[in-house]
């Protein structure tokens, strides 16, 4: 009964971490709090002078959005090394909770993801 209830303590952990995870990414997009248009000459061809615009995105350091994403990235760092602790026990049903609860956690909140790789991921 306890290695049952292990399994599905550990199989919703996984499930929450990558759940976790989406929910950063949908954070960040959702708190890009200032969008600036900064246009600037450009030599065109004959003489002439273009006007080229740039899109700057910034996010304050000291704002509500950055320190929720702050706790939010603690806590997914703290949950993924759990995960990788219960792996290295080398128990096969335990990693077979991990790899099972991060699959479906995946097919449950990424299928809205954006095709974007995040290299600061710290788990893969």
């Amino acid at each position: 009964g306890e290695m049952a209830g292990a399994f599905v303590a550990v199989f919703f952990l996984a499930m929450f971490y990558e759940g976790l995870k989406i929910a950063r990414e949908c954070l960040l997009r959702k708190s890009q709090v200032s969008i600036r248009y900064n246009s600037m000459p450009v030599p065109g061809p004959n003489g002439t002078i273009l006007m080229e615009t740039h899109i700057t995105v910034g996010q304050q350091m000291l704002s509500f959005p950055h320190l929720l994403q702050t706790v939010l990235h603690i806590i997914q760092v703290v949950v993924s090394y759990f995960l990788m602790l219960i792996f290295m026990t080398y128990n096969g049903y335990l990693c077979i909770a991990v790899a099972a609860g991060a699959g479906m956690g995946y097919f449950f909140f990424s299928w809205k993801k954006a095709v974007v790789v995040d290299i600061t991921e710290h788990c893969h």
